[in-house]
């Protein structure tokens, strides 16, 4: 009589297909970060997001949009091979630090080639937030939380060109308070019981720091509507001359358009008070002041995502920005 194994067959684990790509969770931008346990905070990078596939030796790295721009990140790509991973989808941003650890957009676009630079494609840092698949798993299906516990152990600590990006254990408002007076872009907060989902959701929220300052107004732009504004050009004082640093074209109402349209109409002038060459200025005397509220400042010194907050006259003695070295 033959003999029973009492050993069970082993069992295999399932196995899912991994993605040829996955389109991005995308935070909401909110007023104030949202609180309660379930919630975490990170730094928002500014940089590009990507998404770093590995698969069998062989890394691919792919742009929010589903580009493949595995050419532009070499250190990147040089640095995933080293992770304790079979097959992998690691979610992030794509950054360049400057000397105070924050990220850079402006040094980031020079590392890759967009501006003229010393600064060298080696200077890009990956900083994964998230771990969609793993080694034969496709885990977006876990909440956050386990999947944090998954990429934890693969990229904390590494100094290379892929590390990771800190989940910090603080209340909300306070550690936004603290990214804006440390220059940060602001914080993303993150629902830590949801799946991944792509496309743009509650579950992942972004706080945005917000800089406001008053610059002189050197002219405008028309609108493609009759009568209304479209652009208004400003400048900051460097020197005690005038430098032209981009325009604002939000911030307004139709009559308040119309308002300003007017107003700046009466002031125009052939003699700019700053050099600028653009088809369709119509430049203005130097005598009103705009009050700005921008994220931040481009590498060549220009307003980033400027809205209009109000006007004075600049003969009321209003601080000017002052442009320094």
């Amino acid at each position: 009589m033959a003999k029973t194994s009492s050993k069970k067959p082993r069992e295999i684990a399932p196995t899912d297909p991994m993605p040829a790509r996955v389109d991005p969770c995308l935070a909401t931008l909110v007023g104030k970060p949202p609180k309660g346990p379930d919630w975490a905070y990170e730094v928002k990078w500014d940089g590009y997001r990507i998404a770093v596939h590995i698969e069998s030796g062989r890394v691919r790295v792919l742009t929010r949009g589903g580009y493949d721009w595995t050419e532009r990140f070499p250190s990147i790509v040089d640095d995933a091979p080293r992770l304790a991973v079979r097959t992998s989808i690691l979610d992030g941003e794509a950054v360049v630090l400057d000397n105070h650890g924050r990220s850079d957009f402006g040094m980031l676009q020079r590392a890759l080639g967009r501006l003229p630079s010393a600064l060298e494609a080696g200077a890009i840092v990956f900083y994964a937030f998230d771990l969609l698949y793993l080694d034969r798993r496709d885990l977006r299906r876990l909440p956050l939380r386990e999947r944090r516990r998954l990429l934890e152990p693969l990229v904390a600590g590494r100094e290379g060109a892929i590390r990771l990006s800190e989940e910090v254990e603080a209340d909300g408002e306070d550690f936004f308070r603290v990214a804006c007076a440390h220059g940060l872009e602001g914080i993303i907060a993150k629902h830590l019981e949801k799946p991944y989902r792509s496309g743009r959701g509650e579950w992942w929220q972004k706080i945005t720091c917000k800089r406001r300052d008053s610059f002189v107004i050197v002219g405008f732009e028309p609108s493609a509507v009759p009568g209304h504004l479209g652009r208004l050009l400003l400048a900051a004082r460097k020197d005690g001359d005038l430098f032209y640093v981009g325009g604002c074209g939000t911030g307004w109402s139709n009559e308040l358009s119309r308002e300003l349209r007017k107003l700046l109409e009466g002031l125009v002038t052939k003699s700019p008070a700053v050099e600028l060459k653009r088809k369709n200025a119509v430049f203005a005397e130097p005598v009103l002041v705009a009050e700005v509220e921008y994220r931040a400042w481009t590498d060549d010194g220009k307003l980033r995502h400027a809205t209009f907050k109000g006007i004075r006259e600049r003969a009321d003695g209003s601080m000017v920005y002052e442009m320094l070295e």
